[in-house]
């Protein structure tokens, strides 16, 4: 099942974001924006560039004026997202709406954080003579704009740069995948998690490394099941499945793999020197 998204966001800067969201089928359950704005004068009403998006293409929206209140709260709590994406919101996200999702809220900012955290940071950086400016994709936290950066992407400045021109570089950008190249990360199955001692020692250990801690590569040994959840690559030859030394190698169809880590079903994991004083594997042994 798709993770559940909510989209926060409001300006020109905010659209790259959710249209690729939109055209790469993620599951956008709301998307949040801020309320239209009166013209100077009073005389029109001016939504947000997300909310017209949101609108034209029926997405669920909304634009409260405060998020800290008891019913913004138990609107955000129903919706239960797996994930939030917060691209210039405009508005600080309660400590108790930001417990809410299952997987945190990410912020993309127009900045090289933790420089120009807040509203304005490409003006910051323009007005202040800034020779570089960037993209940092962070999880955030209670404080503004102080949360762990997942990726920072850099961009220069040179003096003829101007804040719109500036605003579009830094804009999300998405590139179209190409179909024919695209491989399929199926779901593990069981039957697969076994190990194949017959495979050269390299797949054996990259197959046992993919899989742990869970769901976990195992053999079978006296009617047991052992996981084994770390290993290393040696040197070593003999018959496929065999165990060759006291120090738990077991041989592959090309080199060795030596145990480290193993798990004994229905116990806790243990090194492997640790493991042998408990229950002895000794050289010569077969597993399968």
């Amino acid at each position: 099942m798709s993770l559940k998204i909510v989209f926060m966001g409001t300006p020109k800067f905010s659209l790259p974001t959710l249209e690729a969201l939109i055209n790469n089928k993620f599951n956008i359950i709301k998307v949040y924006t801020q309320p239209p704005k009166k013209s100077k004068r009073g005389q029109t009403i001016n939504i947000s560039p997300i909310e017209e998006f949101s609108k034209k293409n029926k997405l669920n929206l909304r634009n409260p004026a405060n998020l800290n209140t008891n019913e913004e709260y138990e609107v955000f709590k129903n919706l239960s997202p797996d994930l939030v994406i917060v691209v210039a919101y405009g508005q600080i996200i309660p400590k108790k709406i930001l417990e809410i999702a299952k997987f945190g809220f990410i912020n993309i900012h127009a900045s090289l954080l933790p420089r120009w955290r807040g509203a304005a940071p490409i003006q910051r950086a323009i007005m202040n003579c800034d020779k570089k400016i960037g993209v940092s994709i962070m999880k955030i936290e209670e404080k503004l704009d102080s949360g762990p950066i997942l990726a920072m992407k850099e961009l220069k400045l040179i003096q003829n740069d101007i804040y719109g021109e500036i605003e579009k570089k830094l804009s999300a950008k998405f590139l179209k995948q190409v179909d024919s190249e695209a491989t399929y990360a199926k779901k593990i199955n069981k039957t697969e998690t076994k190990i194949n001692w017959s495979l050269d020692s390299n797949k054996v250990l990259a197959h046992i490394h993919g899989l742990s801690p869970t769901p976990g590569a195992w053999f079978e040994y006296e009617s047991e099941r052992f996981k084994i959840l770390k290993a290393k690559e040696t040197l070593e030859n003999g018959k496929p499945g065999t165990v060759i030394n006291e120090n738990l190698t077991i041989a592959c169809k090309l080199n060795s793999i030596r145990i480290l880590e193993i798990q004994r079903q229905g116990k806790n994991k243990q090194n492997s020197k640790d493991f042998l004083l408990g229950k002895k594997i000794n050289k010569g042994s077969i597993l399968i």
